[in-house]
């Protein structure tokens, strides 16, 4: 007799409004929309994916020119007109081009931040909980001493080696989040390893190989995908923190928003909106990508459906 396997993403368990037939992804993505969270964090992020794609669309400026930099003073900020919506920043630049371009910044870093600390920690995560045994035990002890070094801290110590440079906070970011995701999605596929039809393959005698890629490691990247979407929200504080500390890219002509915050240190007297906007503009960019990956993380653990 042939035992079928359930499919990749198939629910391994049983929920309170699971339906026979359908697989998690699919009822996490009903649930999803009944989630008033869920859609509020989806609204910032089309927001912040709107504004920075479209860019060179909704301003008339390039970033970083100065070109109205005469009109800056130590004791004066030219305020918003009918030139400049938001006004000038220090450097007599637009402000409200440097938020917009500086919005695309965060999300081209974000982005590919977190995909090479999901592609790198991923890999790790499968050898660990897929060999297990030896290799399970070194990956996860250097997964442990990363974990015991903050984040940001590791963030810095790697840009700062690489060089001040976009390639650097990249790579950095990206690497502070290898350990998280590896100890994570080892975590998942162990806890699948364990299930019914796991075990039900290995006894017709399926191949490892085929059980771990084919089955074990679909049904165990829910939750990888939800922590993914949260890394994005840290990602994007954690550009804004390596550019304030000055480790962010060193061209003039880049929008970034943890510059727009260093630069606005000695004007927030005489005009703080130079350090509001873009401290808002982080906030609520990073509070839209949390909401939804919360949302998600919940919706993709059959223990929390009701």
């Amino acid at each position: 007799m042939t035992i079928p396997l359930p499919p990749a993403g198939a629910a391994s368990g049983t929920g309170a409004d699971h339906e026979p037939g359908v697989s998690i992804t699919r009822a996490a993505f009903r649930q999803l929309r009944r989630q008033p969270t869920a859609l509020v964090g989806l609204a910032i992020i089309a927001g912040f994916l709107l504004v920075a794609v479209a860019a060179p669309l909704l301003t008339p400026y390039s970033p970083g020119t100065g070109q109205w930099s005469g009109q800056v003073t130590p004791s004066s900020v030219p305020g918003p007109s009918s030139e400049h919506w938001l006004g000038l920043d220090r450097f007599g630049s637009d402000l409200w081009t440097q938020l917009v371009y500086g919005a695309r910044q965060s999300l081209v870093y974000g982005v590919v931040a977190t995909a090479i600390g999901v592609t790198a920690g991923g890999f790790l995560g499968i050898l660990a909980g897929g060999l297990g045994g030896w290799v399970d035990t070194v990956i996860m002890r250097i997964v442990d001493i990363l974990l015991s070094v903050p984040s940001l801290l590791l963030a810095v110590s790697i840009a700062a080696v690489l060089g001040q440079n976009a390639y650097a906070i990249m790579i950095a970011i990206g690497a502070a989040q290898v350990p998280i995701i590896a100890r994570l999605l080892r975590s998942s596929m162990l806890s699948q390893a364990r299930s019914d039809y796991v075990l039900a393959a290995e006894a017709i005698g399926i191949r490892r190989r085929r059980i771990v890629l084919g089955h074990i490691f679909p049904n165990a990247l829910g939750p990888t995908l939800a922590q993914a979407t949260l890394n994005l929200a840290t990602a994007i504080i954690e550009v804004a923190a390596l550019s304030f500390l000055g480790l962010g890219s060193s061209d003039p002509a880049v929008a970034e928003w943890g510059r727009m915050l260093v630069a606005a240190q000695d004007r927030f007297q005489v005009a703080p909106q130079l350090a509001l906007l873009p401290g808002l503009a982080i906030a609520v960019t990073a509070l839209g990508f949390t909401l939804l990956g919360e949302s998600l993380r919940e919706a993709l653990d059959p223990r929390s459906r009701r």
